[in-house]
């Protein structure tokens, strides 16, 4: 019998919008936080700091349990980035199991096939006309979806429906 769909929020993270400085490249970002970089749809991670790519020079830096994380951040990349604390900004649902993918594939106008979007994968897109960053975390497939906390009442209902249609 499959593993049946988990959707769980997310708590106790630090999340900081990280935008490099003109001229400012992916290796000089990781150098200074001591994490791998991919400056592109992809997230990569080094102990408890995960970074996603959110678009051009600029990351999503997700921590676990880090009150201080935006000040960190700040210390550590100096004049090399714009950094902006999100987070209160945003809400998290890990969603896992096999039935995650067309879940999320009856809404984001994205491939998630797994030849397309895989573990490492990051999306920026729109669900149900709701700004979302897509991230996958592995083969489960298990994927984490923020969305604005202003819009998270919206998602959950579109996704509370999504779901009942399996």
């Amino acid at each position: 019998m499959p593993e049946p769909l988990t959707i769980e929020e997310r708590t106790g993270f630090g999340l900081a919008t990280v935008m490099a400085r003109k001229g400012v490249t992916a290796q000089s970002i990781a150098d200074a936080l001591g994490v791998p970089v991919v400056d592109g749809p992809q997230w990569s991670s080094h102990g408890e700091l995960a970074l996603l790519g959110s678009g051009p020079g600029t990351w999503l830096a997700l921590a676990e349990g880090a009150a201080d994380h935006t000040q960190r951040l700040r210390a550590a990349l100096g004049p090399l980035a714009s950094v902006t604390d999100q987070s209160g900004t945003y809400v998290i649902l890990r969603m896992a199991g096999p039935e995650a993918r067309t879940v999320l594939q009856r809404g984001a106008p994205v491939d998630l096939h797994p030849a397309a979007f895989g573990p490492g994968c990051v999306a920026v897109t729109v669900i149900a006309h709701i700004g979302v960053v897509i991230r996958q975390l592995d083969d489960t497939p298990a994927y984490e979806v923020a969305v604005f906390r202003s819009y998270a009442a919206s998602f959950r209902h579109w996704l509370d429906q999504a779901v009942a249609a399996l």
